[in-house]
């Protein structure tokens, strides 16, 4: 079997920069937060993961087993993500690194859009995409607020500029802490060659003196599918 190209030590130190100067940009939106005393939300319940035979653990795909990955498509911007689990179904807007070099949020005042990290993967191209969307605003929830009710085995649904759906299936449902963040195991892909997704959002507990949440929730699924819109 043919031994899989290794990364160097500076391709590897230039991922681990880049990753976790986007992990810092979603934990920078609680402090745009006007209200100092939002109610926190409920945190998540611990990681969902999928053994190496692929069988679900855990809320719906509990006793199943996954679909295989279809090979990763063409890269195209993504229009619009469907996640049935969370009630969202929400256009999606590239965002790129704000003035703060941190990953630019969707705006405060339209909660209801999700943002793709355009200089990342395109959602169903080979690589790990990121979509991010707030949990809550000063004025109320947002467009993840239901987000912590996906469970493996949901689908997730994000529609493409080409014209097609790229399906893919949720294999992990974790939370990231603020302390002992290791953007490796968060953000890298969890089987090399594969087009996968993230969805992120806050989660834990709402700190006051900081102004922002201490966690994040990270869903991550697989390219299953693709049809056309």
């Amino acid at each position: 079997m043919a031994r899989e190209p290794r990364t160097s030590a500076g391709g590897r130190l230039v991922a681990l920069v880049v990753w976790t100067v986007l992990l810092l940009g979603v934990w920078w939106w609680g402090r745009e937060l006007t209200d100092p005393t939002p109610a926190p939300s409920p945190a998540p319940p611990a990681v969902s993961a999928v053994p190496p035979d692929g069988s679900a653990r855990g809320g719906a795909g509990m006793g199943r087993a996954l679909p295989p990955a279809r090979e990763p498509l063409p890269g195209s911007e993504p229009r619009r993500v469907e996640v049935e689990a969370a009630g969202v179904d929400a256009r999606v807007v590239a965002r790129g690194l704000d003035g703060h070099g941190a990953v630019e949020p969707p705006p405060m005042t339209e909660p209801d859009l999700v943002g793709w990290y355009e200089d990342g993967a395109a959602p169903g191209a080979e690589g790990v995409a990121v979509l991010v969307g707030h949990l809550d605003t000063d004025t109320g929830t947002a467009v993840f607020h239901r987000l912590p009710s996906v469970r493996p085995d949901d689908r997730v649904r994000v529609a493409r500029a080409d014209g097609t759906v790229a399906e893919f299936t949720v294999e992990e449902v974790a939370t990231a802490e603020r302390e002992g963040f290791d953007p490796d195991e968060v953000y890298g892909p969890r089987r090399p060659g594969r087009a996968e997704l993230r969805l992120i959002t806050c989660t834990g507990e709402f700190d006051r003196e900081d102004g922002s949440y201490t966690a994040n929730l990270v869903v991550s699924a697989y390219l299953t599918g693709v049809r056309p819109a």
